[in-house]
């Protein structure tokens, strides 16, 4: 009886280490991003943490659907990014945890019109879809994500 309980304490830490482990990285993994205009699903985009240790960032890993062929350049953007494929584009960059399974602080960019937005991302319960909001002063553009 004694050993059962051990062991039951033992299955009920591991399990609150790794639930603490996921809300740490419930964001990362593969999005489909969804058009807030037509409900479409338009690119799959990973978010991973950022090797240098500045948050979560985001790729464009696939384009599903573009108006500008399968293989779309960013043609509204500037700088570096000026003319460059969409797709391997980071567009999410510098967010950092603001609470249980919410990030804030970073920057988003909008490929179809070259904009970066402040950003925050939000992960409903169940983990399977993503708020992202960009906001410029207090006009914001959001949209939810479901994860692949």
């Amino acid at each position: 009886m004694r050993k059962t309980k051990l062991i039951m304490l033992s299955l009920l830490a591991l399990a609150g280490a790794c639930s603490a482990a996921m809300a740490a990285d419930g964001a990362v993994g593969r999005w489909k991003t969804i058009d807030d205009k037509t409900g479409e699903v338009r690119s799959i985009v990973e978010i991973s943490q950022a090797s240098d240790g500045s948050g979560l960032t985001g790729k464009v890993v696939e384009i599903l659907k573009s108006d500008d062929g399968p293989n779309p350049l960013c043609k509204a953007c500037t700088g570096e990014r000026k003319d460059k494929p969409i797709k391997g584009m980071t567009i999410l960059w510098h967010l950092k945890a603001d609470g249980a399974n919410e990030w804030a602080g970073g920057t988003i960019l909008d490929p179809n019109n070259g904009k970066t937005y402040k950003s925050k991302l939000e992960l409903q319960p169940g983990g399977k879809k993503l708020d992202v909001s960009g906001c410029i002063a207090f006009i914001c553009r959001a949209q939810t994500w479901v994860r692949e």
